[in-house]
């Protein structure tokens, strides 16, 4: 049974740092290739990093150069470390191996005001 817990959430002003943790429970993260997605308000899920088990990484536009998608893998859990926050980066965050088709987590919320 696979289990994806988010956090690290809140509420930061732009400019600032958020570290998002995913522990992950019945996957391994790093036997997996391993994504950070976001939902905002009216818009559709998207894409923002993936980790690969290779340690390739992969950055939407939007967060390249700011963000950082890491794992511990003794701790079986994906980091998504967030710097330069920007208002459009206000989203429901989530965590999943790309290759999972299974149910989504509850997410941790991001808010950056301006």
């Amino acid at each position: 049974q696979v289990q994806l817990v988010e956090s690290g959430g809140g509420l930061v002003q732009a400019g600032g740092s958020l570290r998002l943790s995913c522990a992950a429970s019945g996957v391994s993260v790093s036997k997996n290739a391993m994504g950070w997605y976001r939902q905002a308000p009216g818009r559709e899920r998207e894409l923002v990093a993936t980790l690969f088990v290779s340690g390739s990484t992969y950055y939407a536009d939007s967060v390249k150069g700011r963000c950082t998608i890491s794992r511990d893998n003794a701790k079986n859990t994906l980091y998504l470390q967030m710097n330069v926050l920007k208002s459009e980066d206000t989203a429901v965050y989530y965590c999943k191996p790309a290759d999972y088709s299974g149910s989504w987590g509850m997410g941790t919320q991001v808010t950056v005001s301006s």
